[in-house]
């Protein structure tokens, strides 16, 4: 049974995401002390969060960049926010998804099981892939090379992964999204280039400058002089 921790201080909101996910055996936990999420968190140990964004004491970007700190477990923004830079600072501080209120409950049902699905359920068939001296370890959502290492958001690794594997040759956009998010409405070039930055500063903790290439028109590769 899947665990989801839903942060959210509408009740009437909270109690429909609650009945609704538990129809399927989820095991759902509530938040109410919202000047302390993390003490929840931590307790409950949960496998993906609904995570508002408006919310009491701190809002939903700082409990999310507060749960990046300890883990890499999905998080989903659910928020009446609609604005372009509401959607990128949820990707760029760490959300997997992003859902706009008003929602349908089936819609959210389905966004969370495609989300466990993909995280939980995904077998890797190689642990370890490399170009020139970086290392990706996929089982620890690691780059590293030789004693530096810097960690992996899922999408960061998924990103990764396709590079590497196509490693040499530039792979389209439209491929990495359907790769990362299987074509989910919210996803356009913007939100992508927004991983990709973080990503080039990754690797340039581990002193690996411009190791990825943007074609114009066409995509990003990796591996290409």
């Amino acid at each position: 049974m899947f665990k989801l921790m839903i942060v959210e201080d509408d009740c009437i909101i909270q109690q429909a995401l609650q009945t609704e996910l538990e129809k399927w055996d989820y095991h759902v936990h509530c938040v109410t002390n919202f000047h302390d999420v993390m003490a929840d968190f931590l307790e409950f140990e949960p496998q993906l969060v609904l995570l508002d964004v408006n919310l009491p004491a701190f809002n939903g970007y700082h409990w999310c960049q507060e749960i990046r700190k300890l883990s890499q477990i999905p998080i989903i923004f659910v928020t009446s926010r609609d604005e372009t830079m509401d959607l990128v600072m949820a990707i760029q501080l760490g959300g997997d998804d992003y859902i706009q209120k008003p929602f349908q409950l089936s819609i959210v049902t389905a966004k969370v099981q495609a989300l466990l699905r993909r995280t939980y359920d995904f077998n890797e068939p190689l642990q370890f892939m490399s170009v020139g001296q970086v290392v990706l370890r996929a089982n620890e959502s690691r780059l590293t090379v030789g004693e530096e290492a810097v960690d992996l958001t899922r999408n960061e690794l998924r990103i990764i992964e396709i590079l590497f594997q196509h490693k040499g040759t530039f792979v389209t956009r439209e491929a990495i999204m359907m790769h990362l998010w299987e074509d989910e409405s919210f996803i356009d070039d913007n939100t992508l280039a927004v991983n990709i930055t973080r990503l080039r500063k990754k690797f340039t903790e581990i002193g690996q400058t411009n190791m990825i290439k943007t074609k114009k028109g066409v995509g990003y590769g990796v591996g290409i002089d």
